[in-house]
């Protein structure tokens, strides 16, 4: 029988609403992001925090997404969705 186990990746995937692509968040970003929402859940205030993370680009060669490591960007908490 074959043992099946789960890899830990280094980054969470989020959609970004406002942008419609994905996002890679690192570890450290993803807890400041998951922290911010837990402690916000059911407040009526719409505040936000800024977490960096990075875009998906389309690989043409590939035909595919790849993570565009070449700039971090800044995103806010309320545009951010996890990726399924």
């Amino acid at each position: 029988m074959a043992l099946l186990r789960t890899i830990k990746d280094e980054f969470s995937y989020y959609h970004h609403l406002k942008l419609d692509t994905l996002i890679a968040l690192d570890e450290e970003n993803e807890k400041q992001l998951k922290t911010f929402l837990k402690a916000s859940r059911g407040k009526r205030n719409k505040s936000t925090i800024k977490v960096k993370g990075y875009k998906f680009v389309r690989d043409k060669e590939y035909d595919s997404l790849k993570i565009d490591f070449s700039e971090v960007y800044s995103f806010n908490s309320i545009d951010l969705v996890k990726a399924k």
